[in-house]
Order: structure tokens, then C-alpha cells, then sequence
């Protein structure tokens, strides 16, 4: 493993992740700019979140030592495609990007037809059976040569830089934006797949730190190297510890946020109950019955 200042003083420049740092900054500072014109001022600890958390986290892994060392480590290119799964989404989502459009579309008009638009994205990547099944497989593909062939290409990299974090945003957003509705017993079915979701993704982290044989196919770095380089089959295992970790830890602030969400939604739908009248309850429950009977 590299010491401490090596790791937190190596830095390369990717023009993938620098093109999509400057879009999402300017995009959120245009959307904060017709928002205050609007009347609306956004909260400002959302505002740092989106750009110091969020923005500054994705910088640190994509320039830093995990981006630097992408292509010749794979526990370096395990560990940034989780962050950038994982972690950077939910702190970007804590400035509310989507609430933030909303706020800053000033006609009626278009704000619907966007939300028309928007609906089924949301409603597809905010089901509770895709989240698990998006990490698996992306996971899994550390078991295989196509690790090995994307870790290795430029091409390959600049795109998983761009569309790994957009991919993590389309699972989070669904569950920290308040404006998309749901019931509790739909947050309850994805407190279930949270769970096993948290099962599901230590899977292929497990798989590559007890596998005795190196997966990806990838030929050793050749060249000098730095005496602190792990060997393929060590750096296969390393991989794996990382990976196993970084999903398992990951899952626990997603099975937060559900509870906060559940707890919300289900105070919401008791004063709704609470407020409704002695008939409003009997013709709800004669509609419960005959969809039961």
C-alpha cells in the first residue's frame, strides 16, 4: 500500500471527470441564479453539500490517487468505481438537484411537462428491485475480462468516470427527492430489497478476495513501479476488500433514508386519515373490500 502522502499527493488530470464537474456546476449555479430571481432562495448548506461534498468528493477520486492509479491498480479502479457508485451520489443529491430545477422553471407549463417526462426514469430506477440488481452486475463484472479491458482502455475509463455517478444519481434521487410520492407499504417492499441488497453486493467482493487465480485477464504492469505495488493476485485480493466494504458501508445511509422517508410518509398518510370524515372512512373501506372480494 502507498503512504499516506504519496496517496493524498498524487493527482492527474482526467478530462472526462473535469468536463463533467464543469456542467454539473454550471448547470446547478444557473438553476440557483432563476430560483433567487424566482423569489426562492435555496438553502445554503445544500448548496455547499452539492459543490464541496458532492462536486469536491468526485474530484478528489477521479484526480486523485484512485484516478491516477485507475488503470494500473484494479483495488484502485474497484474502490473509484464504488465511491463514484455509492457515495458521490448520495452527496450530491443532498443539494436536491431536482427540486432545484423544479424551483428554477419559472413557466407552469414546461415544469409539468418535464415532470411528465421525468416520471418514469424515476419511477424505473427508483424501484426497489433495480437497485440491487444494477450493483450485482456491475459488480460481477469485476469477475470477469471485460474488468480487465475496461480498466485498461481510455475510452472505457472516461465513460465509466461520466456515466457510473449519473447511474448512482438515477438510484438515489427516488429516494431523497420529497416530491416523488410513494406509500408505506411500497417503502416497506424496498426496505426489503435494501436488505438484501446489502447481502447481494458483498457477493463479488467476497468472490475476488478468495479467489487463488486472477479473474480479469489483465497482463501485470510492466516498467518500473513503485516497491509498495501489490502482485496481480494481491491486488486482485486487495480489490475485494475494498469493494466488500465500500458496498456494505454504502447501503447503511440508502436504509436510513428510507427509514426517515417511511417515517415521514406514514405520518403524512395517518392525518390524512385522521382528517377524513365518518363517511369518507366507510366508502374507503367499502373500496378496500371489493378490491379484496
Amino acid at each position: 500500500m502507498p503512504a499516506l502522502e504519496q496517496f493524498f499527493g498524487t493527482w492527474a488530470l482526467d478530462p472526462w471527470a473535469l468536463a463533467l464537474v464543469l456542467a454539473a456546476a454550471l448547470l446547478y449555479g444557473t438553476g440557483l441564479v432563476r430560483a433567487r430571481a424566482a423569489g426562492i432562495r435555496w438553502p445554503l448548506w445544500r448548496v455547499l453539500s452539492f459543490y464541496l461534498l458532492g462536486l469536491g468528493s468526485f474530484a478528489w477520486i477521479s484526480f486523485g490517487f484512485l484516478g491516477t492509479y485507475s488503470s494500473d491498480l484494479r483495488w484502485a479502479f474497484s474502490v473509484r468505481l464504488a465511491l463514484l457508485l455509492f457515495v458521490v451520489p448520495i452527496l450530491l443529491s443532498l443539494g436536491l438537484p431536482l427540486g432545484l430545477t423544479q424551483a428554477a422553471i419559472a413557466n407552469p407549463s414546461l415544469r409539468r411537462r418535464l415532470s411528465v417526462l421525468g416520471r418514469w426514469p424515476m419511477k424505473f430506477f427508483g424501484n426497489a428491485v433495480i437497485a440491487p440488481l444494477v450493483g450485482l452486475l456491475l459488480f460481477s463484472a469485476m469477475l470477469t475480462p471485460l474488468a480487465g479491458v475496461a480498466r485498461l482502455s481510455p475510452l472505457a475509463e472516461g465513460m465509466l468516470s461520466v456515466g457510473i455517478p449519473l447511474l448512482g444519481l438515477l438510484l438515489v434521487l427516488p429516494i431523497t427527492e420529497a416530491g416523488t410520492r410513494t406509500s408505506t407499504s411500497l417503502l416497506m417492499l424496498q426496505f426489503v430489497f435494501a436488505f438484501i441488497e446489502l447481502l447481494a453486493d458483498a457477493i463479488p467482493g467476497i468472490l475476488l478476495r478468495l479467489n487463488s487465480a486472477v479473474l480479469d485477464g489483465a497482463a501485470d504492469v510492466t516498467g518500473a513501479r513503485p516497491a509498495w505495488f501489490p502482485n496481480p493476485l494481491r491486488d486482485q485480493q486487495l480489490a475485494g476488500d475494498w469493494l466488500w466494504f465500500i458496498c456494505e458501508a454504502a447501503d447503511l445511509p440508502i436504509i436510513i433514508l428510507l427509514f426517515v422517508r417511511f417515517s415521514r410518509t406514514d405520518k403524512g398518510e395517518r392525518k390524512e386519515l385522521d382528517e377524513m370524515s365518518d363517511d369518507e372512512m366507510d366508502a374507503l373501506n367499502e373500496a378496500h373490500l371489493r378490491q379484496r372480494g
